[in-house]
């Protein structure tokens, strides 16, 4: 089974979706699983998981009740204020969508503390009893906090999303590899191999530029905490599918057939409990 673990849905709205600037003008325009089907069918990819970009409710609902109609799509990453005072009751009222495996905040737009803090914390601590899980994502800049606020939840699912983001275009490595290799310490924080096609020079890229990123998520997480994902549609900004999937298969040749199967596929469902 493989599982593409981080793709984003969308019906465009230049005023919600106003990260999207003028040099993402692919970006511009509806992505839906209907678009992608095709893709994965070629790529050989059972399913995905849909991951929140925006941050509102309905945000939830909407990837939800695509679930409902695209088989396709295995589990929903949704949002919901986790500041909120009635986190609690928000939580209660999307168990009605089973297939919400977990939560997001877009904490790369936040400043650097904001995982920090306390009514956000208190927001992820009520998604255990729930079993959601939590992604992560930050910048490379903010790995430090990120390693505090892992410290605090050491009985959460936890995942990193992009690998943290490394500023592969300017080659900048030790830092982030240092910090990663600590944050991995904790047992219970996954790491998703997703999002570094536009974290490189976009289009101009080579392959060998990955490698040494790649080698290090792999020496601090294993093949049982890296999870396969493409960041589908944003990744058009810098490749296409096939790319990503058959540059992380060819850096992976090596590897026996069981461990390639953990990173492409069973990692997530067990992460996510499809």
């Amino acid at each position: 089974m493989v599982i593409d673990a981080h793709v984003h849905f969308w019906k465009f709205d230049k005023v919600r979706d106003a990260w999207i600037t003028d040099d993402m003008k692919i970006l511009q325009q509806d992505y839906l699983p209907e678009h992608i089907a095709p893709t994965l069918k070629r790529n050989g990819v059972d399913g995905v998981v849909a991951v929140q970009a925006s941050q509102e409710e309905v945000e939830t609902r909407f990837l939800a009740e695509l679930a409902k109609t695209h088989p396709i799509i295995k589990g929903v990453v949704g949002w919901l204020d986790l500041q909120a005072g009635n986190i609690e009751e928000r939580l209660e009222h999307f168990t009605q969508y089973t297939s919400v495996r977990g939560y997001r905040h877009v904490v790369q737009a936040e400043p650097d503390d904001f995982l920090l803090r306390p009514n956000f914390q208190r927001g992820v601590r009520a998604l255990k009893p729930y079993n959601y899980t939590y992604d992560i994502l930050i910048y490379h800049s903010q790995l430090k906090p990120a390693i505090e606020f892992v410290a605090r939840f050491p009985d959460q699912k936890l995942i990193i999303d992009h690998c943290a983001k490394p500023d592969i275009r300017h080659k900048k490595i030790d830092e982030w590899a240092r910090l990663m290799k600590e944050i991995a310490q904790q047992p219970n924080v996954y790491c998703k191999l997703s999002g570094l096609f536009t974290e490189a020079a976009w289009k101009t890229w080579s392959a060998a530029e990955y490698y040494p990123y790649l080698d290090v998520v792999f020496e601090a997480f294993g093949t049982d905490r890296l999870v396969f994902g493409s960041d589908w549609p944003v990744m058009l900004l810098s490749g296409i599918y096939v790319q990503w999937k058959s540059l992380l298969e060819k850096y992976m040749e090596n590897y026996q057939p069981e461990e390639k199967e953990k990173v492409f596929g069973l990692n997530a469902a067990s992460f996510y409990g499809l």
